[in-house]
C-alpha cells in the first residue's frame, strides 16, 4: 500500500476550508489513501468540541477521508508541542504514512523548517535568550517568540511564521518529525481565506470559530460547510447534543477546584510559580467561568493556558500523567473508516504486529497489560462521560464502550 496522506486536525466543525485543504493535499501528493487524526471531545485551546468525536469522524469520512483516528485526550488538550508530538508518534507507529499535510498562514515549508531545526537543536545562546524573556514575566510562547526573533535578526518570513497559530503548530509538527527521525514527508497548504479565530467570511469559507459563533446565535451556516456536515450538525442540534463551550461545565470545574487541595492543584500540568494559590482563591470566590479565568489571568498566564489547566482539573489529568504521555507511544484508536480504511487497518497490523490498534475499548481494557496505555485510554473514557453531561438531552455515559465505529 503506497501513497498515504495524513492530516492532523480538530474539525470543530469540518468546513469548506477543510475540504479545500484535503483536495489540494491529495492533488499535491497524488496520494491514493488518506488518514485523519482528530482531537476528541475536548480541544487544544482548552475548550469543548461542538459535537462529539464520532460525529466529527463521520464528517471527515463523508468529506473524503478513508479512516479517522482519535488523538488521545491527554495530547489533544495539551500544549502545541505535546499535541504535535502525540499525533506524530501515532503516525510513525502506523508505519505506512508517506505525507503529512498541514495548513499554515505562511504556506511555505522552508521558513517553518528553519525554525523547527533551531528549536529542535536549541543552541545555548537561544536557551539563554528564552530564559531572559521568561524572567520578565511574559508567557513562555511569547518569550520564545521574542528570543527567536533576536537570535535570527528579525527576518520577515520568520517573524510571520512566529505570529500565527497554524504556523506555530506547523513548526511543532516539523520539530516532532525531526525528533522521532520520521520518514514522513511534510507539506503545507496556505490558508488563503480565513485566519484562525477570524470572524470574517469570504468566498464561502469561515473559520471554525466563526461557524461555532453563528451556530450559537442560531444563524444559518449551510453555505460554509459541506452538505453532509450541515446535515450532521442539524441532527445534533435538534437532538440537543451539542456542547458550545467550556462554560457548559463551569459548576463542575469550580466544584473540582474547590474540592482539591493546594498540592493537588499544584500537581496539575502547566501550574507553576505558585499559580495554585491564585487558582484556589479564585475558585473559592467565583461562581462563573469567565470570572474565574479573569481572576487567575496575568501577563504570564494566558486565557488558553488557564482553560487547559481547568480542563486538567475537570478530567483529573496530573503532571505525572503528562510526563508518562511524553514517554509513551500512543495506541491507535479507530473512530471510523470506509472500505479503503479497513484495508489501511489491515496494512498497519501487517506492517507492525505489535501496534496497539483499538477497535473495541472493552477488549482493550480487559486484555492489555500496559498500565500507561490503560491510564491514557481511561482519560478518553472519562472525557466522554463528562462531555455528555453538557447535552440538553440523553447525557448517557460509557459511549466509548457502546458507540459503534462509524462505517461509511
Amino acid at each position: 500500500m503506497s501513497g498515504i496522506l495524513a492530516v492532523i486536525s480538530e474539525y470543530n466543525p469540518f468546513h469548506n476550508g477543510h475540504v479545500k485543504h484535503l483536495s489540494y493535499s491529495k492533488q499535491l501528493t497524488k496520494a491514493d489513501f488518506s488518514i485523519a487524526i482528530i482531537s476528541g471531545n475536548f480541544v487544544q485551546r482548552g475548550d469543548t468540541s461542538l459535537v462529539d468525536k464520532w460525529t466529527k469522524a463521520e464528517m471527515a469520512l463523508k468529506a473524503g477521508f478513508d479512516i479517522v483516528l482519535e488523538l488521545p485526550t491527554i495530547y489533544a488538550i495539551s500544549s502545541a508541542e505535546n499535541f504535535a508530538e502525540g499525533a506524530v508518534k501515532i503516525l510513525n507507529s502506523l508505519g505506512i504514512v508517506d505525507f503529512l499535510s498541514f495548513g499554515s498562514e505562511l504556506g511555505e515549508i522552508s521558513p517553518l523548517n528553519d525554525l523547527a531545526n533551531l528549536l529542535y537543536k536549541e543552541p545555548k545562546e537561544l536557551s539563554l535568550l528564552i530564559n531572559q524573556h521568561v524572567k520578565t514575566g511574559v508567557s513562555f510562547p511569547r518569550a520564545r517568540e521574542m528570543a527567536l526573533m533576536q537570535y535570527l535578526g528579525g527576518h520577515t518570513k520568520h517573524k510571520q511564521a512566529l505570529t500565527n497559530p497554524n504556523n506555530i503548530l506547523g513548526i511543532e509538527y516539523l520539530k516532532a518529525l525531526k525528533k522521532y527521525k520520521s520518514p514522513i514527508k511534510p507539506i503545507t497548504i496556505k490558508r488563503e481565506y480565513s485566519e484562525h479565530n477570524s470572524s470574517t467570511i469570504k468566498n464561502g469559507i469561515a473559520s471554525s470559530t466563526a461557524i461555532r459563533s453563528l451556530i450559537q446565535k442560531k444563524k444559518n451556516i449551510h453555505t460554509l460547510v459541506p452538505f453532509e456536515t450541515y446535515e450532521l450538525l442539524e441532527k445534533q442540534i435538534q437532538a440537543g447534543q451539542i456542547v458550545p463551550s467550556l462554560a457548559s461545565f463551569e459548576k463542575e470545574i469550580i466544584y473540582a477546584l474547590r474540592s482539591m487541595t493546594l498540592p493537588e492543584i499544584a500537581a496539575l500540568p502547566d501550574v507553576s510559580e505558585g499559580l495554585e494559590n491564585r487558582i484556589k482563591l479564585a475558585a473559592n470566590n467565583c461562581n462563573h467561568l469567565n470570572d474565574l479565568i479573569q481572576s487567575i489571568k496575568s501577563k504570564q498566564f494566558t486565557n488558553t493556558r488557564i482553560q487547559r489547566i481547568l480542563l486538567y482539573a475537570l478530567l483529573k489529568i496530573t503532571q505525572k500523567d503528562m510526563n508518562a504521555s511524553k514517554r509513551t507511544t500512543p495506541y491507535i484508536r479507530v473512530l471510523g473508516f470506509n472500505k479503503h480504511g479497513k484495508k489501511i487497518v489491515s496494512a498497519i497490523a501487517k506492517q507492525n504486529p505489535k501496534t496497539h490498534i483499538i477497535i473495541s475499548v472493552k477488549k482493550f481494557m480487559e486484555n492489555n497489560t500496559d498500565n500507561h496505555l490503560r491510564n491514557m485510554l481511561s482519560k478518553d473514557i472519562l472525557a466522554t462521560n463528562i462531555y455528555t453531561l453538557g447535552y440538553e438531552n440523553e447525557p448517557v455515559a460509557n459511549l466509548d464502550y457502546t458507540h459503534k465505529i462509524v462505517e461509511i
